[in-house]
C-alpha cells in the first residue's frame, strides 16, 4: 500500500534529518490541497485535520468525526483521533504528550512541493502552539517533504515505468499518422484518441498535452497545437506524457519530414540532433548521488554551446512523479527563478528528465526529453532513449 510505504519512508527521513515530528495541517483539501497529503491518505478530508509522524515511529491522525472511518480503513494511523466541535484540544493534547523538540510544518520559500500549508492555517496553528508554549519549535518541513517526494519507492517507480511504456507506444503509433498536410491539432487529436482508448489520462493540461510544434518560428513549448500544417523539410517535435495510477511520464521526441528525394535529414539537422543526443548522454554519465543539479546542467549546457548553438532557456531537467514537474532538486543553472533547487544534492531513486534543446535555422526546434532514474552509483535511462531522428 502506497500510503504505508511513504509514511514508513517519512519516519526514516525524520531520523536522517534528526527532526522529531512532521505535522501536516489541512482543511477542505479538495479545494486547497497540500501536495503532500497524497502520501498520507487516499482521500481528501473536510474539516481541519492533522497528520503527525514522529521519528520514533508514531503515526497519528486527528480528523473530524465523519472523516474518521475513511482514515481508520487505511490501517496506517494509530491512534486515529476524532472530534466534533474543534481540533484544538486533541491536537494540543497530542503535541503536549509528544513534546517534540522540532515540529516540521509544510512551508517553504523555495519549493512549491514543500509549501502546502496555507497562510490562514499557519496562523491558526501558531495560535494553538502558543497556547501550549510550543510555537518556538516550528521549523520548515522542506527537507523532509522534498526527500519524501523525490526518492521513489518500488511501487512509485513501477507506476512511472508503466506510464513511460504507454507514452513510448503512442509515439510509435503516431509516426505512421504524421505526413505533410496534417495539422498539429490533427496529430494531437490522434494521440488523445489513443489515450482515451487505453482508459488513461494525459500527464498535464489537455490543451497542450501533447504539445506539437512543426517547422520554424513556433511557440516552442507549453503551447497548444495549432492549425499549422506539417511540411517537407520541417523538424517536428512533441512533448507528451500520460498518467497511470496517479503517476506520470514526460517525454519529447523529434521527427524530420523528408523532402522529395531525400534519403535522410540534411546535415544541419543531423548535427543539431546529434548534439542533443551527446548532451543527454554526457549528463546521464555525470548523474550520481551527492552531485548537485547545477553541475549536471553545466555539462550539457556547455556541450550545446560548444557546438555553435545558443544555450537553452530552461533547466536541463526536472523531477517527475505525481506531476510532470514534481520535486525540489533540479538539474538547472543558478538563475533567480530556480532559487536553491539546483544546489540540492541528488539521491538514489530520484527520477529526472534530461531535455536540452536547440534551434536549427529554417527547420525548427530539435529536442529530446528522456527520463532517467538515479541509482546507488550513477543513473540509468528509465525511458528508451531516442538515439536516431524519426524520419517521416
Amino acid at each position: 500500500m502506497l500510503v504505508k510505504e511513504k509514511t514508513d519512508q517519512a519516519i526514516n527521513i525524520l531520523n536522517q534529518e534528526n527532526i522529531d515530528c512532521w505535522l501536516t495541517f489541512v482543511r477542505e483539501s479538495a479545494i486547497m490541497h497540500d501536495p503532500n497529503l497524497d502520501f498520507l491518505t487516499e482521500t481528501n478530508v473536510t474539516w481541519p485535520s492533522a497528520f503527525i509522524i514522529t521519528k520514533g515511529g508514531e503515526k497519528v491522525a486527528i480528523v473530524g468525526q465523519m472523516d474518521r472511518a475513511t482514515i481508520d480503513d487505511l490501517g496506517v494511523y494509530s491512534p486515529v483521533l476524532s472530534y466534533v466541535q474543534g481540533i484544538k484540544e486533541p491536537l494540543q493534547t497530542t503535541l503536549q504528550r509528544l513534546q517534540p523538540r522540532q515540529i516540521a510544518i509544510n512551508y517553504s520559500r523555495d519549493s512549491e512541493v514543500g509549501d502546502g500549508l496555507t497562510h490562514g492555517m499557519y496562523l491558526l496553528l501558531m495560535d494553538y502552539l502558543r497556547e501550549i508554549n510550543l510555537e518556538q519549535r516550528v521549523v520548515s518541513a522542506e527537507r523532509v517533504v522534498s526527500r519524501l517526494r523525490a526518492c521513489k519507492t518500488r511501487a512509485e517507480l513501477d507506476r512511472i515505468k508503466e506510464a513511460i511504456d504507454h507514452t513510448e507506444d503512442i509515439f510509435r503509433l503516431v509516426k505512421s499518422f504524421i505526413k505533410p498536410g496534417r495539422t498539429e491539432r490533427e496529430i494531437a487529436d490522434f494521440m488523445l484518441a489513443e489515450v482515451k482508448k487505453r482508459g488513461l489520462e494525459v500527464a498535464w493540461e489537455k490543451d497542450h498535452c501533447p504539445a506539437v510544434f512543426t517547422g520554424p518560428e513556433t511557440a516552442e513549448a507549453h503551447y497548444r497545437p495549432t492549425e499549422r500544417q506539417v511540411e517537407p523539410g520541417h523538424v517536428l517535435n512533441m512533448d507528451f506524457g500520460v498518467k497511470v495510477k496517479d503517476y506520470v511520464s514526460d517525454l519529447q521526441r523529434t521527427f524530420y519530414i523528408r523532402s522529395p528525394g531525400e534519403e535522410t535529414a540534411p546535415p544541419e539537422v543531423v548535427h543539431g540532433f546529434q548534439t542533443i543526443v551527446t548532451a543527454i548522454e554526457l549528463a546521464r554519465q555525470a548523474l550520481k548521488p551527492g552531485i548537485q543539479g547545477i553541475e549536471v546542467d553545466r555539462i550539457a549546457r556547455e556541450h550545446v554551446v560548444s557546438q555553435g548553438y545558443e544555450e537553452f532557456p530552461h533547466a536541463l531537467g526536472h523531477q517527475v512523479g505525481r506531476f510532470a514537474h514534481d520535486g525540489t532538486a533540479l538539474l538547472g543553472p543558478a538563475w533567480e527563478k530556480y532559487a536553491q533547487k539546483p544546489f540540492e544534492p541528488l539521491e538514489p531513486n530520484m527520477v529526472f528528465t534530461l531535455e536540452p534543446r536547440l534551434k536549427v535555422a529554417g527547420r525548427g526546434v530539435v529536442t529530446i526529453e528522456d527520463m532517467v532514474v538515479v541509482t546507488e552509483d550513477g543513473a540509468e535511462f528509465f525511458s528508451t532513449p531516442q538515439k536516431e531522428l524519426i524520419l517521416i
